[in-house]
């Protein structure tokens, strides 16, 4: 086996994040993608005497495993890359593959709870974010997402299985507006033509639409025409912001260098657990509202009685929302966020709820704990997917919280700051998983530590 050769194999173990290893010709073989029992067609990465990294170029032969009914667009689009496996095996699977990675940590004697299934397998995301392009060059106008392993290639996904209608017919008569009035998307190799993404999110609980129209500064199109076919479109749920965001960013990512508002408001109402939020074009919220209950309910309930006039740091507060769920029984909470449009939002919904006990501060988590007047009984701890960098598992652990509760959405970058809270103290108490991306790779890991006595 060597580089550009093309080699036939059936794929072997699934690991977390969507890769899987197989043995070709007695060598490791490592793959992005792949459903184990799958025969495929790959290309020759890189070879070395025992091993080898390879890109899937062709599936020959479906999976035992794939039972499950898909989208006509499986396998071709990016987005779901186990929808054709039983929601029950993908559980399955995502556990297994999570406590190998507590098993290679030797993260041992805890209280494993097991996994929890999202409420709904389907038409559970509140965001998506569309492309415009074409399918192919010189085809009509597509809206939709990438092609799998194509960074031009656009597909209208008509068939998508993780929005609901409203999402789906937005795009299509967005799609079929922009192609009527022969407007043109940006293409990101000459950096030249205007319409770029659709960004649509909802309010699952409230049935609140926000559509955010993201285009260059190339034209000077008038959106009110796109608006009013909007407002006319018939949905389930309302739209109650139509946005206009000018981003001349040369990256291929969602940028605001000017924010309008064609119709309504800049935000959209959310509702989670008895808590009221409001959710601004561009911060962040989990895209399982749903799934986002049960995850925070986890939270809290690993939290237990802790929480009870007690002091608790919620770290890397984002917009405040676990935050916000244990100030209901906390006498105080401090929420930490680097990022100073998140700790407005939080602040703002905190005043929304009626919490007075709750101040969120923007600033380096160890700078800002160091200034506060008081230390925490409990610590939140939800970090993004490259985890707790740094020094911060030493400067958290330092904190001397007697309890940490620790939500994760990568597993893998969890049982390395695991492994050093170990070392600093901590024990492993409670671990259970949330599958907040039904369909995908991806799950949330929630733990519970505590302070060993010294």
């Amino acid at each position: 086996m060597k580089r550009k050769d093309i080699i036939e194999f059936e794929v072997g173990k699934m690991e977390f994040g969507g890769i899987s290893r197989s043995i070709y010709d007695e060598k490791r073989i490592k793959m992005k993608g792949g459903i184990t029992g799958q025969r495929v067609k790959a290309a020759v990465k890189k070879a070395r005497s025992d091993s080898g990294e390879v890109r899937l170029l062709e599936l020959i032969e479906p999976s035992p495993l794939e039972t499950a009914e898909t989208c006509v667009h499986f396998r071709e689009c990016g987005g779901c890359s186990i929808l054709s496996l039983p929601y029950e095996k993908q559980l399955e699977i995502k556990e297994k593959q999570v406590m190998e990675l507590f098993d290679g940590a030797e993260i041992s004697g805890f209280e494993y709870l097991g996994i929890q299934g999202s409420p709904s397998s389907t038409q559970y995301r509140n965001k998506m974010e569309y492309t415009f392009g074409d399918e192919f060059k010189g085809g009509p106008l597509s809206l939709g997402m990438h092609k799998t392993g194509r960074f031009i290639d656009i597909l209208t996904v008509h068939d998508c299985r993780l929005v609901d209608s409203d999402f789906v017919e937005i795009m299509k008569k967005t799609r079929d507006f922009f192609d009527e009035k022969e407007i043109p998307y940006y293409r990101s190799f000459n950096h030249e033509g205007y319409l770029r993404h659709l960004v649509v999110r909802k309010g699952e609980n409230t049935g609140e639409i926000m559509v955010n129209i993201v285009t260059s500064s190339q034209m000077d199109f008038d959106m009110n025409e796109f608006a009013n076919m909007l407002r006319s479109l018939e949905l389930e749920n309302e739209i109650v912001s139509i946005l206009h965001t000018i981003n001349d960013g040369m990256a291929d990512a969602v940028q605001c260098d000017e924010l309008r508002v064609i119709y309504g408001r800049d935000y959209f109402n959310e509702e989670v657990l008895g808590l009221k939020f409001k959710v601004s074009p561009f911060s962040f919220f989990q895209t399982n509202t749903k799934g986002a209950e049960k995850l925070y309910e986890i939270a809290r309930d690993f939290a237990g009685d802790k929480g009870d006039g007690k002091v608790v740091f919620d770290l890397y507060s984002g917009t405040g929302t676990i935050g916000q769920l244990m100030a209901q029984s906390a006498r105080k909470v401090y929420g930490i966020e680097l990022v100073e449009e998140a700790v407005e939002a939080a602040n703002q919904n905190a005043k929304l709820n009626n919490l007075d006990n709750c101040q969120f501060i923007a600033g380096d988590v160890a700078k800002v704990v160091s200034e506060l007047p008081e230390k925490a009984d409990l610590i939140i701890v939800d970090p993004p997917r490259a985890g707790v960098l740094g020094n911060g598992v030493k400067d958290i652990a330092e904190f001397g919280a007697g309890e940490i509760v620790y939500v994760s959405c990568n597993p893998k970058s969890l049982v390395d700051n695991l492994v050093e809270f170990q070392s600093r103290g901590y024990k492993v108490e409670k671990v259970q998983l949330m599958d907040m991306f039904p369909n995908t790779p991806h799950v949330e890991t929630v733990v519970l530590m505590s302070r060993k006595c010294r």
